[in-house]
């Protein structure tokens, strides 16, 4: 059956090859029964990628450890979830699923458009599959998953394999099932706004309406980038054991830089879809945001940079560099040659207006996707030049960054508070007295109580500010619906919501926004905590009393495992058992840690067991933190997730602008019932 997986998979290469010519040609030469049939080609590379991801996970369960890959990811004794997760847990499988993505993304694309943008979408289809061909080419000629365990020109030993090496244990964990396919559907998804661009900008597109199309696939993607890099803090505070959620890693930040562009693409796309403006930017942007996504795959499977989440050293490289160097090349040919097409239709009337925040925002966003680029690469710069690894650490990250995001925190209050075009001195004062006036209090009985870092003061500050404009902004249309109509003023916030979902889902992703940042500015006052232990002794860590109850010990068939059972107190008040768990796999022979984490809005008490101690056979070495306000980390992001959502609602009413602006957003601009 594993000969049947690899030639779908090489089947599937043919039909994309097969589809990027046919729809180029059919294009050219006006065929549209070769278009058609391109657009066919997509549908059969879906299900052939499908019938081989099916087979290889059949190959998983079955523990068929003929087959390399299986050896390699997984056993016998694993559960059946992380199995399944074995799919994308190494090299070969985790680009299959990139493959499968894609065509799953691309079948769905010349599905919904089978009748629209006939002009452009053989162009669509053929950028989709010019991705789709380099992928297959990987994993039909490079990184098969459907690869045998082989030594020289026979197979050898295979009697004697009776389990596998099991999944990495760092990746047993239950949001590891989840947090890769969510990065993986925004990494691949990206691609679709990218072919739109293209194929708009190739045959200069009438109108805006594509866009449309663009904003809504990128939503969507920006929503599973999003998930998918909380999932990875989540899974980074709760596994690793050093506490933290966010180191500034190189394949973290891999996954930050396309978010950080699809963020500014997002805001940007209002203004050419409302002004006709910054189009450059958006083809800029949207490009930018796709070949980030494929040069943070190629950051994790090359071996450029060392990282817990990368791959091992593999012969892919020069793959990615001649496919990213081509791509880039191609890409700004035609963004340059089409220039005159991209010319904005209003100028930039005032800087104190709502266009010019979108533009400061758009140039603080990619202030910081630069800072973050710079520090990601400089290490591999320099030892290509020199042969000596300069490492960037957190600090720099923090220093640049820092700094950016309060001014990104700020624009966030105060782009709803101007006016489009010009705002007047008066209406700036009457805008911004309550917010600023909430902020600014917050901040004085902060500073009063003792809290004087000048960043977490700022950040208080500005987290006040937005949020007092984001309640005072669904107050006002509440209250406006509540004259008119007489229903409550919960109910009137529902239906302000339902007219214009884009403008206040926004609000409510800005608001997610907020308290993510109440969650970050806790940091500043960490508290840590490394020591020796044994039974019945004591040690205390701010407010907290950690007592060592005793060590238990045990196995299982997956690993074998140590439990320590620390009686928590605070001020004297019981908290009840926390029971930090180190485990070492049997199969892989990899020791990990399983922290206690008690969890609370106000700080995290977080204890993790390091290990024995090297000095005492009785005693064992205990790592106890205390996380201020970082659940609002979490907490945010739902609240992001479900913003997002309502932006992907229509909207209840449609907003009308000129004629070549045919997608509403936020403003002041007549309303009229659908």
């Amino acid at each position: 059956m594993e000969n049947v997986g690899a030639l779908a998979i090489l089947l599937a290469f043919c039909f994309a090859v097969y589809s990027v010519v046919a729809a180029l040609v059919g294009k050219w030469a006006r065929r549209p029964f070769l278009v058609l049939s391109a657009e066919r080609a997509v549908y059969s590379i879906w299900a052939l990628l499908t019938a081989a991801a099916v087979l290889l996970i059949a190959k998983l369960f079955q523990g068929d450890f003929r087959m390399a890959y299986v050896w390699e990811h997984s056993n016998l004794e694993m559960p059946k979830v992380y199995k399944f997760a074995a799919w994308w847990g190494g090299q070969e499988g985790s680009l299959l699923l990139w493959a499968w993505l894609l065509s799953s993304y691309s079948a769905v694309v010349v599905y919904q458009n089978r009748r629209k943008f006939r002009e452009m979408m053989p162009y669509v289809t053929a950028v989709l599959m010019t991705v789709e061909t380099f992928f297959l080419i990987l994993i039909s000629f490079v990184e098969s998953p459907f690869k045998m365990i082989m030594a020289g020109k026979g197979i050898i030993g295979l009697d004697k394999i009776s389990d596998g090496n099991g999944l990495n244990p760092l990746l047993q964990y239950w949001t590891m099932a989840i947090h890769p396919p969510m990065l993986y559907l925004g990494y691949v998804g990206f691609a679709v706004p990218f072919a739109f661009a293209m194929g708009s900008l190739i045959t200069k597109q009438p109108g805006e309406a594509w866009i449309h199309t663009t904003r809504r696939w990128t939503l969507v993607t920006w929503m599973f980038q999003t998930t998918g890099i909380l999932l990875g803090a989540g899974w980074a505070y709760a596994v690793l054991g050093w506490g933290g959620y966010w180191a500034w890693d190189p394949v973290e930040n891999a996954s930050l830089l396309p978010w950080i562009t699809a963020t500014a693409f997002l805001h940007s796309v209002m203004m050419q879809e409302k002004k006709g403006m910054m189009k450059v930017w958006n083809m800029v942007l949207v490009s930018a945001t796709f070949w980030l996504c494929i040069f943070g795959t190629s950051l994790t499977r090359t071996g450029i940079v060392q990282s817990v989440h990368a791959f091992a050293q593999s012969p892919l490289s020069p793959y990615f560099v001649w496919f990213e160097g081509l791509g880039l090349a191609v890409t700004l040919y035609i963004i340059l040659t089409r220039l005159d097409y991209l010319k904005s239709e209003t100028p930039l009337e005032s800087v104190v207006s709502r266009e010019s925040s979108f533009l400061f925002n758009n140039l603080l966003l990619l202030a910081s996707c630069f800072a973050v680029l710079w520090g990601t690469l400089f290490p591999v710069i320099t030892e290509h030049i020199n042969g000596e690894k300069i490492s960037v650490d957190k600090p720099f990250f923090d220093r640049i960054n820092i700094p950016i995001g309060l001014a990104l925190l700020l624009l966030t209050g105060v782009g709803p508070l101007i006016a489009w075009r010009r705002s007047s001195l008066e209406s700036l004062k009457r805008a911004f007295m309550w917010p600023l006036a909430a902020g600014v209090a917050v901040a004085a009985g902060l500073f009063a109580m003792g809290i004087h870092h000048p960043y977490a003061l700022m950040s208080f500050l500005l987290c006040t500010f937005v949020a007092v404009t984001i309640v005072i902004e669904f107050f006002k249309g509440a209250r406006a619906i509540h004259a008119k109509s007489g229903s409550n003023l919960l109910m009137s916030m529902v239906e302000l919501t339902h007219r214009n979902t884009r403008r206040y889902g926004g609000y409510v992703v800005h608001m997610g926004i907020v308290f993510m940042f109440i969650g970050f500015t806790g940091a500043a006052f960490n508290q840590d905590l490394k020591v020796e232990i044994t039974p019945g002794q004591v040690t205390r860590i701010g407010g907290y009393s950690l007592r060592l109850a005793g060590v238990e010990q045990g196995q299982n068939a997956n690993y074998r495992w140590w439990r320590m059972a620390l009686d928590a107190s605070k001020n004297g008040e019981p908290l009840g058992v926390l029971t930090p768990e180190r485990r070492f796999y049997i199969a892989s022979n990899q020791p990990t840690s399983e922290v206690a984490i008690r969890r609370r809005l106000n700080e995290d008490l977080y204890v993790n067991f390091a290990g024995a101690s090297d000095t005492n056979e009785n005693a064992v070495v205990l790592d106890a933190y205390v996380f201020p306000l970082v659940s609002w980390i979490w907490i945010g992001y739902w609240v992001v997730l479900s913003g997002t959502l309502i932006c992907l609602v229509p909207s209840k009413s449609r907003l009308v602008y000129p004629q070549t602006e045919v997608v509403g957003i936020a403003g002041t601009h007549e309303q009229v019932q659908s």
